[in-house]
C-alpha cells in the first residue's frame, strides 16, 4: 500500500473546497426554494484582523474562511478521488 504525502492530501482538500465553493456560488442562480437555501447556507469561522505594534515593527494578522455545503461535498469528492488514486 502506497502512502500519501501530507502535501498531496492538503492539495486535494483545498482544491475540493475551492471547486465545491464555486459550485455553491453558482447555486445562487437557482430559483428560490429549499434547494437554493441548502446549497447557499454557509459559515464563516476565523478572527478579525488584529494589529500588533511592537514599536519598531507593526503587523496585522487575521483570517476568515467561508465554508458551505457544496464546499463540504467538494472536499468529500476530492478525498474519495485521492483514495481511488492510491
Amino acid at each position: 500500500m502506497r502512502r500519501i504525502s501530507f502535501r498531496l492530501l492538503v492539495l486535494y482538500i483545498v482544491l475540493g473546497a475551492i471547486i465545491g465553493s464555486l459550485i455553491g456560488e453558482i447555486a445562487h442562480l437557482l430559483p428560490e426554494g429549499v434547494v437554493k437555501d441548502f446549497f447557499t447556507r454557509s459559515v464563516t469561522p476565523g478572527f478579525e484582523p488584529t494589529t500588533i505594534n511592537l514599536i519598531i515593527i507593526e503587523f496585522t494578522i487575521g483570517f476568515k474562511f467561508t465554508l458551505n455545503i457544496a464546499g463540504v461535498i467538494g472536499i468529500a469528492i476530492a478525498v474519495y478521488m485521492l483514495r481511488w488514486y492510491r
